[in-house]
């Protein structure tokens, strides 16, 4: 793609990125104006919120064993996704702009392939979620019976489609010996391949809102048959909160990702009177902004998740002040060994004790969603 053999009759493998801009409609600047500076600036602390407050999520379900259940595994999927794509937009901040005249072809397609991808895995895991919501409150069960290992092998299917799909315009899908039809937004993209990637992202995205609907409309008559029958209502108020919770994350899925597809998809049309660049840098950010609203819902509506975020912080807050006291710890005298030895003896003394006296951990175990 970047070697230095002739073009090909009607291909123009050696032609710059700048090229292709120029042909297609969308100038490049060659200096930094202010405008750049506030969207790099920006980006980039939209880029680190998403990647901390996703590290959050996925650590949190790793530390606490009530997230151990298929749901959640694919949630904790969700996350992995919205970080990738925080890493993703934060790659595209370096390469963005001024900056992008300087890319190779090879380094542009891999910009626009890591965003595919992310893009790719949320929308899979997200039907992920849908399809194990649905057979799950269809076959009356508050958890999944899904085995662990079906679950991690469904994680990694999706995350191989999800790399195909970003590989696809690489691997020959694109407009390099078809200039007439290089879009405006992706300037090295096949008009052709935005359609089909718009159009498959909004079918998916119907189809979701639909299992949803059908979801709600089920838990909704059940919720009436077991109004008379208070054994039940914990298990109702459990059923109907989590579908709360995994429909906000669809909703707000796809009220940031809409915008940017139907541009996509007017642009991949041809639509030379839809100004598509007009909007494109702001629609660009609204679907950035997406992937750290889920840790945000997750903080909101499940009260395990919020507790376990708040040790995970306070853990963060304890490390970083006994780091600071490091010198401390290394240079206490050998009468505080002692007291710390004899304290520590101490505690295995009345461990016991309590052992033998049969007392039980009385900690509260319930999965409770707001």
């Amino acid at each position: 793609m970047d070697t230095a053999t002739e073009d090909k009759e009607g291909c123009y493998y050696n032609q710059t990125v700048k090229f292709f801009y120029e042909e297609s409609g969308k100038n490049i600047s060659n200096v930094w104006r202010p405008r750049d500076y506030v969207i790099v600036t920006m980006g980039m602390a939209v880029c680190f919120v998403v990647i901390f407050s996703n590290l959050l999520v996925i650590a949190a379900i790793l530390k606490n064993r009530r997230f151990h259940f298929p749901i959640y595994y694919l949630l904790g999927n969700l996350a992995l996704a919205d970080l990738f794509s925080g890493v993703s937009y934060l790659h595209l901040m370096f390469h963005t702009g001024p900056w992008t005249i300087k890319l190779s072809k090879y380094q542009w397609f891999v910009r626009q392939g890591l965003i595919d991808t992310s893009l790719t895995a949320s929308v899979l895991n997200l039907l992920a979620v849908a399809m194990e919501r649905h057979q799950t409150i269809f076959n009356k069960q508050l958890r999944s019976k899904m085995s662990t290992r079906r679950v991690f092998v469904i994680m990694i299917f999706i995350w191989l489609l999800a790399i195909i799909m970003g590989l696809v315009p690489t691997m020959g899908w694109h407009c390099l010996c078809d200039l007439p039809n290089c879009s405006t937004m992706a300037p090295l993209y096949s008009r052709s391949y935005l359609v089909f990637w718009a159009m498959l992202n909004l079918i998916t995205f119907s189809i979701m809102v639909a299992v949803y609907t059908r979801i709600f409309v089920y838990v909704r008559h059940k919720s009436k048959q077991m109004s008379q029958h208070t054994s039940r209502v914990r298990y109702k108020e459990t059923v109907f909160n989590l579908m709360k919770t995994v429909s906000m994350i669809l909703g707000l899925f796809v009220l940031c990702w809409t915008p940017g597809l139907v541009v996509l998809l007017l642009d991949g049309v041809g639509c030379e009177r839809c100004q598509v660049l007009r909007f494109e840098k702001y629609f660009l950010v609204l679907a950035e902004c997406n992937s750290f609203v889920n840790p945000i819902i997750y903080c909101f509506r499940d009260t395990d998740m919020r507790r376990t975020f708040k040790e995970i912080l306070c853990c963060l807050c304890k490390g970083t002040k006994n780091h600071s006291g490091m010198s401390e710890v290394h240079f206490t005298s050998l009468d505080h060994e002692r007291s710390r030895s004899a304290e520590t003896a101490n505690q295995k003394t009345n461990k016991t004790l309590l052992d033998r006296n049969g007392s039980q951990d009385l900690t509260p175990s319930s999965d409770k969603w707001n």
